[in-house]
């Protein structure tokens, strides 16, 4: 069952460094695919495997969103952004994309789902038998 809040987690936040990461056009898209696939994995909990398929889930809708302003912005210019979409076509364009969200993400929701896993497992000192009476 998939995670809504964490999924929603992750793409605000894959959308809002994204956003930032322009700036820096390849290293800032793949620091957000991490940040955000992180973060839907981390709040999915239940282990890599869900963690990957909650940054999955969240890396192509951010992927979506993003593709669909980029195909919004190059309508509205002739620079090379609009040139860019018009050569490929908007469907590479948002497969690309989505492709390049999600990729990153997924493995960086496993690793969030692990880490999860690993951080409430540490902290349930009371269900363990050490061997003391009480």
């Amino acid at each position: 069952m998939t995670n809504w809040r964490a999924v929603a987690v992750g793409v605000a936040l894959l959308v809002a460094v994204g956003t930032v990461g322009v700036s820096v056009p390849v290293v800032g898209q793949i620091g957000a695919g991490l940040v955000g696939g992180f973060a839907a994995g981390y709040v999915a909990g239940g282990g890599p495997g869900r963690g990957a398929w909650h940054g999955l889930v969240a890396g192509s809708l951010a992927g979506l969103v993003v593709a669909v302003g980029i195909a919004f912005l190059s309508g509205a210019s002739d620079g090379p952004l609009g040139l860019l979409v018009d050569g490929f076509g908007a469907s590479i364009v948002v497969s690309a994309l989505t492709l390049l969200f999600a990729a990153d993400a997924a493995l960086a929701g496993a690793v969030g789902g692990w880490f999860e896993r690993r951080s409430a497992s540490s902290g349930r000192r009371d269900d363990a038998d050490d061997g003391v009476e009480s």
